[in-house]
């Protein structure tokens, strides 16, 4: 009989357009169904699409078929995360418009994941280009403006001054304009759109106990910490003349903020940030101008961002000038800092080195002194011959005049009534976390919904008014003012409000905007009365599981948590989190790197699902490694993938003729588990269901993925170990032990499990068929490996009967030879015994 060759690329087509003519995955909301919200983090459709971007959908994919499986009602939507500073330079670089460039690369991302069978409603395709889409961004930008929670203030930007132009960040390359690599940035103030994030600072960061055991605890650290609560006090210095102490008059202030009040009298110098606003005045005059100017222009451009704080090297100089300790008039030196942010606190901050390990490092740099000014309650005293370290646990304070004698929790208590007392300082919770700067002096965003007016002010536009469109042909350039600004047709208008001469909002919108409410919108698509109907988003809200890389842990979940918390106090939704539960998957790299293009080292995604169809791409990026670890691509490893693939095929194909001929007994229900009659039977059935139960448990409870398809790889062989299955094995029997491999590879490798249904004689499409439950009997483990240990370290394994007594195994173990060797010469004082898992043998 010829076998027929398994052949990826036409199975994978023809399965694919079967689940389009039958609308296998369009869904709406069924209250009388259990619902599954599965989404993977909106992409950003630049470049080619890769095999790194694949792992995540993957991931997604294999989540939302098991739920279909499981009887849920599975919403897995796409769209694309379409705006942004790279299309307006790329298309800037081609000479093209950004939505030509921007909607290019979505036609060629669906292309491929559309290749790839990722199980999404594409009816429910979202771009946040469109105006359907960024309409409702200037809607909620309204409601926010309306609320106080949108408003405008100065804040400092990179401007280049040959671009003459805004600079992003990642635009600033060591103090240098990306495109102008002898020009260097300047910092200036400029007007720009804020959201007041901080008034839901306190929610933010109560509400992150309502993530726990849903996200990873590292991402809820992360979140906490860029929130950033600290209860301790506001304190001011005033500047000294450096000789006599205090000027007089009105001598200018540093307020610093400390959450260790008590340790003052320990402060050697105060830290400035390099854009503190004292910083130039304090430089005018003072004996180390000149030196300390040079110094600032440099460290200004090498400014350390907030992500980079904990490993930056911590670089300052001294201003030559001091302030005056209001509790004991001592004066301490000013200096600069690079690690001190002018976005934390006050910008200022008091060098406590004995007492905080960054002080330290920068003290022991620097030739600071380093004064001791609490002991600690337990152990050998501190001095300065032997410290080492900072001691940062609370004690007792010393060398702290009044207060010298007092626990940590009293010196705290008087020493901030004394600094509200005098009226030098006050109590105060503060956060780390700002308010969200989104003005962007760019094209390719989401316009501004606002208008000036000589008369009027500022004003809103009216709802009716709504989209503000961007202008289809701007001149687009990289330099000079906001293109939009340099286009008289978007800005001239009339006032809303007396109908006089205005002009409108040049800046854009910061492209988190389109990314903290778009998973609401995918409830509701095409609603064009308002962002999405809250009963649909009733239904499929919270979203029960969100795939995503780790770079977004902070930022983008954190004004999505932001976003959420404004909708519900609006009305529009009727809970507090958007998210019940997060999964961060690891990096595919090539080469020990993170897969880019920029690297040079990509594989792309067509390239191999031409080259091995597009299930064995999805098959090895699961096998590889675990989710959540990092991936390293290995050609060879993927040949592996693709030869099981064969080989499965083969296997099936090889007994279709023989159980085609046996009427089939599963249903949307399940598979028909038979009863063995022999023991080839038996061996061959407990193995399939032993497998199956581990699957159902890896897909289920851990995302085991790996382990689950080496599982069904060792099941293969078993299989193929037992041929000729014609020789005592039933046909029926057959049938269920192919039909269980196939509804396992199912999630994974949909293509081929389609294809294998079909052949094992089923008219209904494998996408009918439920996940298949093991019988418990046959799934129960005959046979189990027990871990030995000696002393707590593991000397040895043993394969032994399930369910074998204590006094049964203890012999076992120490008769084990890795065993033996470690108890020669020792008595064993006593065992602890874990059935099933595991001995310790104590020796003494």
């Amino acid at each position: 009989m010829r076998v027929a060759e398994y052949n990826p690329q036409a199975i994978e087509a023809k399965w694919q357009k079967r689940w389009a003519d039958a609308r296998v995955f369009e869904t709406e909301a069924d209250p009388s169904r259990p619902k599954y919200y599965v989404l993977e983090m909106l992409p950003y459709p630049s470049g080619t699409m890769h095999m790194g971007h694949m792992r995540n959908y993957t991931i997604g994919d294999v989540v939302a078929r098991v739920k279909r499986m499981r009887g849920f009602n599975v919403l897995h939507p796409m769209g694309w995360d379409a705006f942004g500073l790279p299309a307006e330079n790329a298309a800037i670089q081609n000479n093209t418009h950004p939505r030509t460039w921007t909607n290019n690369n979505i036609a060629e991302f669906q292309r491929v994941l559309r290749r790839f069978g990722f199980s999404f409603d594409w009816r429910r395709e979202i771009s946040t280009c469109e105006p359907e889409y960024y309409r409702w961004n200037q809607w909620f930008f309204l409601r926010m403006l309306e609320r106080g929670l949108a408003y405008r203030k100065k804040s400092r930007v990179n401007w280049c001054p040959k671009c003459c132009t805004v600079l992003a960040n990642e635009q600033v390359v060591n103090g240098y304009c990306w495109r102008h690599e002898d020009t260097l940035v300047e910092s200036r103030e400029l007007e720009q759109w804020f959201l007041k994030t901080t008034a839901y600072a306190e929610q933010l960061l109560d509400d992150l106990k309502l993530l726990e055991g849903g996200w990873p605890e590292r991402v809820i650290t992360m979140q906490r910490n860029w929130i950033g609560k600290s209860t301790g006090a506001k304190v001011r210095f005033a500047v000294a003349d450096g000789k006599s102490g205090a000027e007089e008059g009105a001598a200018e202030m540093i307020e610093v903020f400390t959450t260790r009040i008590d340790t003052i009298y320990g402060a050697s110098a105060l830290i400035l940030a390099p854009r503190h606003p004292l910083v130039a005045k304090l430089l005018v005059g003072s004996s180390e101008e000149s030196v300390a100017r040079a110094k600032l222009a440099e460290m200004l451009q090498s400014s350390v961002k907030a992500e980079e704080l904990e490993t930056a090297d911590k670089v300052g100089f001294f201003t030559g000038r001091y302030a005056v300790n209001p509790f004991n008039g001592a004066e301490v030196p000013v200096w600069v800092g690079n690690f001190v942010l002018m976005e934390y606190g006050t910008g200022a901050v008091m060098c406590v080195p004995a007492h905080d390990e960054r002080d330290f490092e920068f003290a022991t740099k620097y030739g600071l002194a380093i004064p001791i000014v609490v002991q600690p309650n337990d152990g050998a005293a501190l001095s300065n011959d032997t410290l080492k370290e900072a001691l940062t646990e609370y004690g007792k304070s010393v060398n702290s005049g009044p207060y010298s004698g007092l626990t940590t929790e009293e010196a705290l208590a008087r020493m901030s009534e004394e600094a509200e007392a005098k009226c030098f300082g006050k109590r105060e919770t503060v956060f780390r976390l700002k308010d969200w700067g989104v003005s962007r002096q760019r094209y390719w965003g989401t316009p501004i919904p606002v208008i000036y007016c000589a008369k009027d002010g500022m004003v809103a536009v009216p709802d009716a008014d709504l989209p503000v469109l961007l202008p289809e042909n701007p001149k687009l350039t990289g330099m000079g003012e906001s293109p939009l600004a340099a286009t008289p047709e978007f800005v001239n208008v009339k006032c809303p409000k007396c109908g006089g001469d205005a002009r409108r909002e040049t800046d854009t919108m910061d492209t988190f905007v389109d990314s903290s409410w778009y998973f609401y919108r995918y409830c509701d698509p095409h609603n064009d009365k308002a962002p999405f109907d809250k009963a649909k988003v009733e239904y499929w809200f919270t979203i029960d599981q969100y795939i995503g890389g780790i770079t977004h842990a902070i930022l983008h979940l954190l004004y999505s948590r932001f976003w959420c918390k404004v909708m519900r106090d609006m009305g529009l939704v009727n809970h507090s989190e958007p998210i019940a539960r997060l999964f961060t998957q690891g990096m595919v790299q090539k080469g020990g790197v993170a897969m880019s293009k920029s690297k040079g080292n990509v594989v792309g995604a067509e390239e191999m699902a031409d080259k091995y169809g597009a299930d064995t791409g999805r098959l090895y990026t699961l096998f590889a490694a675990p989710p959540e670890k990092d991936l390293e691509w290995s050609e060879e490893s993927i040949e592996g993938s693709w030869r099981f693939l064969n080989r499965v095929f083969r296997l099936v194909e090889r007994h279709t003729e023989a159980v085609r001929a046996v009427k089939s007994e599963s249903s949307a229900a399940g598979v028909k588990i038979i009863a063995p009659n022999s023991a080839k039977e038996k061996l061959l059935l407990r193995k399939t269901h032993q497998t199956l139960r581990r699957v159902t448990q890896d897909f289920e409870t851990r995302w085991h993925f790996n382990a689950a398809i080496a599982l069904i790889m060792d099941l293969t062989n078993e299989i193929y170990a037992m041929e000729p299955l014609d020789e005592g094995v039933r046909p029926e029997v057959q049938r269920e032990v192919l039909e269980l491999l196939t509804l396992m590879l199912a999630p994974m490798t949909p293509h081929i499990a389609a294809e294998l249904w079909e052949m094992l004689g089923h008219e209904e499409g494998q996408w009918t068929a439920a996940w298949p439950a093991f019988d418990a009997e046959l799934a129960r483990e005959t046979e189990v490996e027990i871990v030995v240990q000696v002393n707590g370290r593991v000397r040895g394994k043993l394969k032994v009967a399930a369910g074998m007594l204590e006094e049964q195994v203890i012999p076992l173990a120490t008769a084990e030879p890795s065993v033996a060797a470690h108890l020669n010469g020792k008595r064993v004082v006593k065992h602890i015994f874990v059935a099933d898992k595991l001995v310790n043998l104590v020796v003494a």
